[in-house]
């Protein structure tokens, strides 16, 4: 058994199919935690979940690119476009959270590559602030977005870790999805109880694998980030839950151990993280 823990069926690229592709990753023994970027895709993913028993999942959240204002490149062909900002709206999010099949908050952070200014990392913060507050209150984890701003990131995960008692006497935890960061970033995260995540990037390029070889297997989990970042030997196609595997396998290359002791403990680190 493999678990996704984090794809995106909720989003547009998989509006005709999705529930074709959770069938045929049922019957390849593959589980999946669609995770929202904004209140829209949030709600389709409780939505996707709610109509399977188990091995469908959601994450509720607002990704940091969507706390601001952004220039959308679609493509050669299509126009560009502006996405406004949006406010997060804590009752809102609140309100989603109820359903049972709701196991994180995410995806949540900081992302760099988009803002041009002050103004932009201060919105950032105040959304990312305000979902760990949301995440905690609700004794979930959360799971975290993060470009060209680890500092920050762990700055501000530094802060809430020692106010732990404050809400809920909840500790904080959750998982870096894709992790970018260096060993020393990666450390600081695992020391504070924090997982680390990694996608099909790893397997077209080796940056990832001084890293890979130091985190403790006990630490890791596996995602695809569908429809994003397809592993070989699909690169060029529409990435899918089903392709996790091949991160899988990757890693059992890269820490030379078998494949099925990956699928186990990744797996089992899912489940013991989203209490699934």
């Amino acid at each position: 058994m493999l678990i996704d823990t984090h794809a995106h069926l909720n989003f547009n690229a998989f509006k005709d199919d999705a529930n074709k592709i959770i069938d045929q990753c049922f019957k390849n023994n593959i589980w999946m935690i669609n995770v929202g970027t904004q209140y829209l895709t949030s709600e389709r993913a409780v939505q996707i979940a709610q109509k399977y028993p188990e091995g469908v999942y959601a994450a509720i959240g607002l990704h940091p690119i969507h706390a601001i204002a952004h220039q959308v490149d679609v493509n050669e062909v299509s126009p560009s476009f502006k996405s406004r900002p949006e406010e997060f709206d804590i009752d809102k999010y609140r309100e989603l959270a109820k359903s049972k099949k709701v196991v994180a908050i995410g995806e949540i952070g900081l992302d760099y590559s988009y803002t041009k200014t002050g103004k932009d990392k201060r919105a950032q913060k105040k959304a990312f602030i305000a979902q760990i507050r949301l995440a905690q209150e609700l004794s979930l984890p959360f799971i975290i977005h993060c470009r060209d701003a680890w500092q920050d990131v762990i700055e501000i995960l530094e802060q809430y870790y020692g106010k732990t008692q404050a809400i809920n006497n909840q500790k904080l935890n959750g998982v870096a999805h894709f992790f970018s960061g260096t060993i020393e970033d990666g450390k600081k995260l695992l020391d504070m109880g924090f997982l680390v995540s990694f996608t099909g990037v790893i397997t077209f390029t080796k940056d990832y694998n001084k890293v890979i070889k130091e985190i403790p297997l006990e630490k890791i989990m596996i995602e695809t980030d569908c429809p994003y970042v397809t592993p070989v030997p699909f690169r060029g196609k529409r990435n899918l839950p089903l392709y996790v595997e091949y991160v899988a396998r990757k890693i059992a290359e890269i820490k030379n151990v078998s494949f099925e002791k990956i699928a186990e403990i990744t797996t089992r680190n899912a489940k013991n993280l989203f209490r699934i």
